[in-house]
């Protein structure tokens, strides 16, 4: 009350956010129980032995809740799945899925209806679209990557300027409205991307086959067209739908080396492929001048450190490697970037500047929480950096000065992850209010409708107004973009998950080994460490440091023994051994 927030009592529960939960069952004579794995749910549920469904002792189940009497201490349920033994990896990867309402297979029917579509592209398809086949294109993607959303093409012009074709796979043209593909699409709202396996929008057959963008293939595509001279300024743009003939697939290790070690590649024997090798280091040169016009514009720039695994055939981790952006990504990005922003542009913003009242799916951004920004302010003030809170430009700026400052410092990742959680989350709504973090006042996401169901309403809204039609009414996209943004966050936690799953298999087998690592995080129970070789994180308890006894500083960030004065701070680098992992 103090807060003069207002307060309330829980009278009545009218809806559950939540009805299944993954655990493990135990069996007695006549009935059994399922051990939540959720630490949230602090109930054990009840299964009469008519609900067990055929499960055994120790299996790992999907229960459902039936029913929680005022009466009783335990929920009533019922098994609905049964995932296998708790420890098998597919057992636990499904349980992570179901964990947050992610399915792992599609219905038949979907399979079906999307076996049956139309592959072929007939002349009079053709015939509506521009005909973008005999200019060079290619994609860059990851070496591994089957879902290929993306094409750019490359031609210098007469004038001396360069047109610049970002293409993007026409999902729209396949999944139509109102159809079961659709509608699945629309559940799922994004594909998943676990450790060893993607869990797909669309089924296999649309997102790495009709719709991929494969090399030497004819494809349908939504363009976004810009003529650009040698500053990166784009004198003219054109959006609509077009094919395409991709010449070449690129991994981005390979357009990495041409970028990096260009001369063997400006002397290659085909035609071709000397063509590609000036188109990919224009658009490099390019895609430099597009960022640093962003950068100068006020956008923050995070160049997280991705955790990727070297599986084995049973999928077991051998190794850990962390994946940083190079150039190629750099090139890639810059154009989606430039793709996302002027479609949001060209629907969102009159020639005079001032915003329509057209209805679209804008991907939103809004300024940081200023009471996260006063707690990581004083963190970093531990370490002696600082951010200016004064204005927004001055915040950008400071932030990315900070990001710049920590570069390989003992604490770079700690921060970076601190100032990261400091932010707005992205999502997607009608209500335009721009994007903090790129430094653009109309965004949206165009660039990768086979993974992105939003991409999706962006391109039939962009043809909806290419063929001047009036706006719809917004309620029913808002409606989508709020469900799109809750499944969106889902997948991210599924897939954080799914890392920490990896990582403690990783470290099982390094039990009573030695490390290295930074103290990412300190409680009144003990301390957190991130190692540094590997990024996995875990916890020394306070009862296990034996050498002093030790409390919680909390100004400080800090334990600190009571005899000794010896101190752990946030931050700190310590050596650790591993004493268990689960």
């Amino acid at each position: 009350r103090s807060s003069k927030k207002q307060e309330g009592d829980v009278v009545e529960i009218i809806k559950r956010a939540k009805t299944t939960f993954v655990g493990t069952l135990q069996l007695h004579a006549n009935h059994g129980f399922v051990i939540p794995d959720d630490k949230r749910m602090y109930a054990d549920f009840f299964i009469p032995k008519k609900r067990i469904n055929n499960a055994k002792d120790g299996d790992k189940v999907v229960v459902e809740m039936k029913d929680w009497p005022l009466n009783s201490k335990n929920p009533f349920g019922k098994i609905v799945d049964i995932l296998g033994k708790p420890g098998e990896h597919n057992t636990e990867i499904h349980s992570i899925l179901y964990d947050y309402g992610l399915p792992y297979k599609f219905p038949e029917q979907v399979e079906q209806d999307a076996a049956n579509l139309p592959i072929e592209i007939t002349q009079e398809e053709i015939a509506k679209r521009r005909d973008m086949r005999k200019v060079l294109t290619f994609t860059i993607d990851p070496k591994d990557a089957k879902d290929f959303d993306d094409a750019l093409s490359f031609q210098e012009l007469p004038n001396g300027n360069y047109e610049i074709g970002i293409h993007i796979a026409d999902v729209s043209h396949y999944v139509l409205p109102n159809t079961i593909l659709e509608e699945e699409a629309y559940k799922r709202a994004t594909s998943v991307y676990l450790v060893d396996r993607v869990v797909p929008m669309l089924p296999e057959i649309l997102s790495n086959n009709v719709c991929s963008l494969r090399p030497h293939e004819e494809k349908l595509t939504f363009s976004a067209i810009f003529e650009m001279n040698t500053k990166a300024k784009i004198v003219k743009q054109w959006f609509g739908r077009t094919v395409i003939y991709s010449d070449k697939r690129y991994a981005y290790e390979e357009a990495q080396e041409i970028i990096e070690h260009p001369e063997p590649f400006k002397i290659a024997k085909s035609s071709l492929d000397k063509n590609l090798t000036k188109a990919i280091l224009t658009l490099d040169t390019l895609a430099k001048l597009l960022r640093k016009k962003r950068m100068d514009s006020g956008a923050i720039t995070f160049d997280k450190i991705e955790v990727r695994f070297d599986l084995d055939k049973e999928n077991e981790p051998i190794g850990i490697k962390f994946k940083h952006s190079k150039d190629a990504n750099k090139l890639i990005e810059e154009f989606m970037l430039l793709a996302n922003r002027k479609v949001a542009e060209f629907i969102g913003r009159k020639k005079d500047g001032s915003p329509t009242k057209n209805t679209f799916v804008y991907r939103v951004h809004d300024e940081p929480d200023i009471d996260k920004l006063a707690v990581l302010q004083q963190i970093i003030g531990k370490f002696g950096y600082r951010i200016d809170t004064r204005n927004v430009e001055f915040l950008s700026k400071s932030i990315n000065k900070l990001l710049l400052d920590v570069k390989d410092t003992p604490e770079e990742n700690m921060i970076e992850t601190l100032t990261i959680r400091s932010m707005s989350k992205a999502i997607y709504t009608t209500k335009n209010i721009g994007h903090y973090g790129l430094a653009f006042d109309y965004y949206t996401h165009f660039t990768s409708p086979i993974r992105r169901y939003p991409d999706v309403m962006v391109h039939r809204l962009l043809q909806h107004y290419l063929d001047g039609k009036k706006s719809p009414k917004y309620p029913i996209y808002e409606e989508k973009c709020k469900h799109s943004s809750e499944r969106e966050q889902m997948a991210t936690k599924a897939e954080r998950d799914s890392i920490k799953y990896m990582q403690v298999k990783y470290m099982q087998k390094h039990i009573q080994d030695t490390f290295e690592g930074v103290i990412s995080g300190v409680t009144e129970w003990g301390m957190y460490v991130e190692i540094t070789d590997n990024l996995c994180e875990g916890m020394v308890r306070i009862k296990d440091i034996d050498d002093d006894y030790y409390l919680f500083d909390e100004k400080q960030y800090a334990i600190i023994g009571q005899a000794t004065k010896k101190m752990y701070r946030l931050g700190d680098t310590v050596n650790i051994r591993v004493k268990n992992a689960d």
